[in-house]
């Protein structure tokens, strides 16, 4: 078993940060009462982690090539822990933000070296059984994040969603010193600061003004502006990565179909399967009167069969074309999505078992298919960036997904009060911000008496209305993610056995042929 005790440090750190990118989740409403914070405020607790990774991780990858993978995996563990301590002590929303933004640093050098470390520690068998392993852990860990979550905000505090970080770190970081050999470095790849700053501020612009955009108006200056800003610098990213020798990103990877495809996927994954957790415990809790705990336990389905799933799908279906497995996860969490669809005003956290539950099962096929797929589909030296490029879209799906929902989300609301809320409510727009900030129990409360039964009522329809219009879109992108990984990934091709050499001839080497149409 001591063999396996590198997969464990490993799986530690994993597991630790993917879970904070949903943890957060069903803290929410509490962080909303004991912080003061905005419908925008919230937003970005979730998305300047999700952010932070994204923009970061193939950065911390180019860095870690350099200096060695260990070093920089235990530096942001290190990073990760102080950061979870300062979340754990904020004062104030801006605070929180700042250190949620320092925390998803951490986890980016974590991200980006974690396939490497398993690649150079388990060779032949081993090596696909710890990438089952790692990727049954990646898939369990976003969905396992609102229980967690929940257990800890009610039991203890919504700060203990961050402190719980500490001991996790610390023994992640005596493991991997201890049992995690350091490989000598490669001083080949250098770090391409000009792409890692355009990807920056190109992914930070677009979600800034998706988020503020409600607050702004969506065609202000300040709201068009920064949609500007983001085309600039992705025309700039674009064009720095085709001029560097050793670009951020090879774009040339894109000339396959198979690794477009799989980008794709990623992003949309991230967006179909979680993006919309945070509008569900909102709903839960503020409207349905849930605890943290029955919040977080009302999500089991989903990361149970993500956890279920997970590893008989990594064991049972590792021959099968990843069109069909990545595909079919697609369609399973967009199908989950749907069938959270029919939500109304009287439902119960019961009408979203069925669809959290199929969701899971297509996290659960999906997931651990994703980063072997894209480092199959292009050429070996290659693999590390294309793991990276695919852990940076999930994180990025995440992001643009977070504030793209809460778009919805809030049009949802907004349009439920204003159809149905003649004479009770006076200014549609700002109650759905008060009612996406976690304050519903205080809308009606600061309601005229003869009109509070009636203002209740509303609420929960207009927190259906919202809920359903989010579950259609992530539906829809789900089913599309699904069928772009049908259309375009394929097996990669494998060489030919080489054909007998005859006397007197030179042997010619023979062609490769793809392993099947997949």
């Amino acid at each position: 078993m001591r063999k396996w005790l590198p997969l464990v440090a490993v799986c530690l750190g994993t597991f630790m940060l993917l879970v904070d990118v949903t943890i957060v989740v069903v803290a929410l409403p509490d962080m909303a009462e004991s912080l003061h914070t905005s419908f925008a405020d919230l937003q970005w607790v979730m998305d300047i982690y999700a952010l932070a990774l994204a923009a970061l991780l193939l950065g911390a990858g180019a860095l870690a090539d350099r200096i060695g993978h260990r070093r920089v995996y235990v530096a942001g563990l290190a990073l990760f822990a102080l950061a979870s301590l300062a979340c754990g002590l904020a004062t104030g929303p801006q605070a929180l933000i700042v250190f949620r933004g320092v925390q998803g640093i951490g986890g980016a050098a974590m991200l980006a070296t974690t396939t490497a470390l398993i690649s150079s520690i388990y060779h032949g068998r081993d090596r696909g059984t710890a990438f089952g392993a790692w990727g049954a852990v990646s898939g369990a860990a976003s969905a396992a994040g609102p229980i967690m979550g929940g257990l800890l905000t009610e039991h203890l505090d919504w700060r203990w969603i961050f402190f719980v970080n500490l001991p996790i770190s610390v023994l992640a970081i005596a493991m991997t010193l201890r049992f995690v050999a350091a490989a000598p470095p490669r001083r080949g790849r250098g770090v391409d600061l000009p792409g890692l700053a355009a990807f920056t501020v190109a992914a930070g612009s677009a979600t800034y003004a998706l988020i503020k955009g409600n607050d702004y108006g969506w065609t202000s200056a300040a709201t068009l502006g920064l949609f500007a800003l983001a085309a600039v610098a992705l025309i700039a990213f674009l064009l720095i990565e085709t001029r560097r020798e050793q670009p951020l990103l090879d774009l040339a990877l894109f000339r396959g179909p198979s690794f477009s495809g799989l980008m794709v996927a990623a992003v949309l994954l991230s967006v179909a399967a979680f993006s919309y957790l945070a509008y569900t415990s909102l709903w839960l809790q503020s409207v349905r009167g849930m605890g943290p705990v029955a919040a977080g336990l009302a999500c089991l389905p989903m990361s149970a069969a993500a956890f279920l799933v997970a590893s008989p799908a990594a064991r049972f279906l590792h021959d099968v074309s990843p069109r069909w497995t990545i595909g079919a996860g697609l369609l399973l969490i967009g199908t989950g999505a749907f069938l959270q669809a029919t939500v109304d005003a009287g439902s119960t956290w019961t009408a979203l078992v069925p669809g959290l539950a199929v969701t899971g099962a297509g996290v659960g096929i999906a997931t651990p298919v994703l980063a072997s797929a894209a480092m199959a589909s292009v050429a070996p030296e290659r693999g590390g960036m294309a793991s990276g490029a695919v852990n940076t879209a999930r994180q990025l799906g995440n992001a643009l997904g977070i504030a793209v929902l809460g778009v919805v989300f809030h049009s949802g609301l907004a349009g439920a009060l204003r159809d149905k809320g003649a004479g009770a409510v006076a200014d549609p727009s700002a109650t759905a911000d008060a009612l996406a900030g976690g304050q519903a129990g205080a809308v009606v409360a600061h309601a005229a008496p003869a009109q509070r039964e009636l203002l209740g009522q509303l609420v929960h329809e207009a927190f259906a209305a919202g809920l359903r219009q989010t579950f259609l879109v992530s539906g829809a992108l789900g089913i599309l993610g699904g069928l772009v990984a049908l259309a375009l990934v394929r097996r990669p091709a494998k060489p030919a056995a080489p054909r007998p050499q005859q006397a007197g001839r030179t042997a010619q080497a023979a062609p490769a042929v793809p392993a099947g149409r997949g």
